[in-house]
């Protein structure tokens, strides 16, 4: 049987007060859509449908490179009127996931065990449930003597009995496409929101003497729907809980689990160390014995064993080999690459620049579309001016250099090896291997000359 799902991704999201469509807020990194979509996906099914209409071509334009159906919802009226413009996509015989775009820490497997159940004899449609001290707001389970389901209640058409109820839907559900053609048509909106509720076809099936079977959902983290910014709140700190307490587990030391912020992946070796405020982006890979410094922000980076960055720094889209250091405060740019025992000191900036080993540029620098080899020295106040207002040119400094303080390179330049550059100069031209260079600058005193004075001193 094929698999088709569908993901509700239409709402206005009002209670955010945002500009922003909803479902593009980020979770832990990435928008709320896309966590849902990277679980759908793990799901291996025929076809994505993703239901959208507030914020059209935004949310298109944030997923466009991902093989999805977009189904256009041009007025909003309710989930049932949402999952109803999917099924001209959807083939007879098919069984239906329907997802919640606004629902993004539900899990693979939770989801696998409700397609499962779904595909057992009698059970043509599957509700994900679960059972909270306060459902208030929620959608309630309603059930018969027998336990069997009767209907699904939405809060605001509940009555008073009906409100004690602790069970509740979650907005997931697994139906046959069949099923869902004859009964979608039939829903009604006479109901409080005047809306089409997808909830309104377990009546449906009650009528037709269709078995409805539930699977609770064990993690109530994984149903919480997002209306307003405290709950994405609260689901974010609930997701960098469970991240911090994973890696301590893994034998990863933390400072303080609760200043800890990981957005994508983080992979760590053995003996880490990661001190107070730090944020991870992306794909981030920590050797063994790394330690990371208070207040600093890793992107895309890989540290090789032994290495150290001190406080406040900002690594981005860079490596390094083993045993480098790194600020504090220094900058790594993209396309910085430091082989082993590489050192970048405080205040300094980096940006294609490849370190060979041994290198290291201690102090107040900027360093881009540089290529270093091993071992060479970078004094305080270098500067690589590499850009001329419209391309970036290179510099090469090759093996065993020697650069005074406050020199500038004015790229394209190559340096030889084992050179010596005088502090202060300015190097325009190719500088022979060996030698000593430097640029004549001399010191001359004005006899006489006065300062200029302000006519009305403050």
């Amino acid at each position: 049987m094929s698999l088709h799902i569908i993901i509700l991704a239409a709402g206005a999201g009002k209670r955010m007060f945002s500009e922003t469509p909803k479902v593009l807020h980020h979770l832990a990194g990435k928008p709320m859509l896309q966590r849902v979509i990277e679980i759908a996906e793990q799901l291996q099914p025929d076809a994505i449908h993703i239901i959208y209409g507030h914020g059209g071509e935004r949310i298109r334009k944030a997923f466009d490179h991902l093989p999805v159906n977009w189904v256009w919802q041009e007025q909003q009226s309710g989930t049932g009127h949402a999952v109803q413009q999917a099924m001209p996509h959807i083939p007879a015989g098919a069984q239906v996931l329907v997802l919640s775009a606004d629902v993004p820490l539900i899990q693979c497997d939770t989801l696998h065990a409700l397609i499962k159940l779904a595909q057992g004899p009698g059970a043509p449609l599957t509700l994900l449930v679960a059972k909270l001290d306060n459902p208030h707001g929620l959608g309630r389970i309603v059930r018969d003597e027998q336990d069997k389901i009767l209907a699904i209640v939405e809060e605001k058409d509940a009555n008073a009995e009906q409100k004690q109820i602790q069970e509740i839907y979650s907005g997931m559900c697994c139906a046959l496409s069949d099923d869902l053609a004859r009964w979608l048509p039939r829903l009604g909106c006479d109901n409080a929101q005047g809306e089409y509720y997808l909830t309104e076809i377990i009546a449906l099936a009650v009528a037709e003497g269709k078995s409805i079977t539930s699977l609770c959902a064990n993690d109530i983290a994984e149903i919480q729907g997002v209306n307003n910014r405290l709950q994405l709140h609260e689901l974010e700190r609930l997701w960098q809980q469970r991240q911090a307490e994973a890696l301590l587990l893994s034998g990863v030391m933390i400072a303080d689990a609760n200043r800890i912020d990981i957005r994508g992946e983080l992979r760590c070796g053995r003996d880490v160390f990661i001190d107070i405020n730090c944020v991870m982006v992306g794909q981030v890979v920590l050797g063994d014995n790394c330690r990371i410094g208070p207040n600093c922000t890793l992107s895309n980076v890989t540290l090789d064993a032994d290495t150290e960055v001190l406080a406040n720094s900002v690594l981005d889209q860079c490596e390094t080999g083993k045993n480098c250091q790194i600020g504090p405060f220094a900058r790594l740019r993209p396309g910085t690459r430091l082989a082993d025992d590489c050192k970048i000191g405080n205040f300094v900036e980096t940006k294609n620049a490849q370190f060979g080993e041994g290198s290291k540029a201690s102090h107040l620098s900027y360093l881009g579309d540089v290529h270093m080899g091993k071992h060479v020295n970078i004094g305080a106040g270098t500067i690589t001016c590499n850009y001329d207002g419209v391309n970036k040119h290179q510099t090469t400094i090759e093996d065993g250099v020697f650069v005074g303080s406050d020199t500038q390179f004015v790229a394209p330049v190559t340096v030889g090896a084992n050179a010596t550059i005088g502090a202060g100069s300015t190097i325009r031209k190719n500088v022979p291997a060996g030698e000593l260079t430097l640029t004549d600058s001399r010191q001359k005193t004005v006899a006489g000359w006065k300062r200029p004075q302000k006519k009305n001193p403050v």
